[in-house]
Formats: C-alpha cells, sequence, structure tokens
C-alpha cells in the first residue's frame, strides 16, 4: 500500500468513531523526514478518551496487529501498533499518562515483555538508520533498566545489536525457568529489518 493511501485508511479508520474530534499524521513522515524504517505517528484528539482507549483494539482490527500495547514510558498516552512489514504505528492521545516502573517478571508478563521490546527495537532501528547515536545511547539505557535487567541481563548494552543478544539469551533462560513459551512470529518480523540494518 502507498504511504498516502496508508495514512488515509488509518485516519478514516480512526476518525469514524464519534468519540474522536480529529486524527492527524505527525512526526518525521508529516514532516518529510522519515527514513525507511520510521514509525508512523497519529496524534489522536477527544473528549473521551477513557471509553475510547477501551475501544482502540476493536478500532484497529482490521490492521491486523502482530503487537498492539499502551506506552508504558510516555508522556502522553500512546497505544502502538506493530504491522506486518513490519510497520510501527504510534497512536497519540491528547491525554497526560504516568511513566510505569521496570517491568517485573512471571509466566504472565513474559509475553506483554516481549512485545514492548520488539516494539522499541523497532523503534530504535530509525534511530540508528539516521545515525542519531546520542538517542540511541540514552535509550539504551533506559531499556536495560525496564527490560533487560530485570530479565536478568548483568550489564548496559553499548548497541542496539547488543541489546538483541543480551534480550535474546535472558529470555530463553526466563522460558526454562518459568516453564513457558513466547511465540518467536514477532521477532520473526522485526527481524527483517534488523537484517536490513545488519543486525
Amino acid at each position: 500500500m502507498a504511504e498516502q493511501d496508508f495514512e488515509a485508511v488509518v485516519v478514516s479508520m480512526l476518525a469514524a468513531d464519534r468519540r474522536v474530534r480529529s486524527v492527524r499524521l505527525v512526526g518525521s513522515r508529516a514532516r518529510g523526514t522519515a527514513t525507511w524504517c520510521s514509525d508512523w505517528d497519529f496524534k489522536v484528539e477527544s473528549g473521551e478518551f477513557e471509553t475510547l482507549a477501551a475501544a482502540m483494539p476493536g478500532l484497529v482490527a482490521a490492521l491486523a496487529p502482530i503487537a498492539q500495547q499502551w506506552d508504558r514510558l510516555s508522556d502522553q498516552a500512546c497505544y502502538m501498533l506493530i504491522l506486518r512489514g513490519p510497520a510501527k504505528v504510534d497512536f497519540i492521545f491528547n491525554q497526560r499518562a504516568t511513566h510505569r516502573p521496570p517491568w517485573t517478571v512471571d509466566a504472565a508478563t513474559l509475553e506483554g515483555m516481549n512485545m514492548h521490546f520488539w516494539d522499541w527495537a523497532l523503534w530504535l532501528c530509525s534511530k540508528v538508520a539516521r545515525g542519531d547515536q546520542g538517542l540511541v545511547s540514552a535509550e539504551l539505557r533506559k531499556l536495560f533498566e525496564h527490560l533487560l535487567e530485570p530479565l536478568g541481563a548483568l550489564s548496559s548494552p553499548h548497541s542496539l545489536g547488543e541489546a538483541i543478544a543480551s534480550y535474546r539469551d535472558a529470555l530463553v533462560r526466563q522460558e526454562t525457568r518459568l516453564g513457558v513459551r513466547v511465540d518467536r512470529a514477532l521477532e520473526n518480523e522485526v527481524s527483517i529489518v534488523l537484517r536490513r540494518l545488519g543486525l
């Protein structure tokens, strides 16, 4: 699907809901400065955030997301999707959000941690592609604190490739300890972008 067509589909999908006042593309794709792997950011204005938030999984179902979750660390409420391709899509609402603490690892949270890690990694791919090493380094420290260290990693990664290797090792150890298995479909999809970056 062409970029303009995708933007129109997403905008019309959200705008059709009576609780949405407006929805528009923002960020690097709106400015025309996107990299080949930049995410799609849509600003959503609503006076009924709570009920709209509860409805988001149904509203975006036609996009067939392979991962969807609320951002745990954004200043504004942000509903994040990963679509096949892969493509990262963020819906940023006019609602303040409270940062969540680092993850606690158990059998019930491992799948959510996996979605969070690969969403974060896919977002960082665009920063690596742009050459924004300062931002990447800062985010890797945050990634360690909130995800890798709770999983049992011992040191903060110095590169996205190192973070991915650390995560994969830690995930296998936790799967063994907890007796659960996380589906690798999301990892396999994000790996399309990782391979293009040589990671």
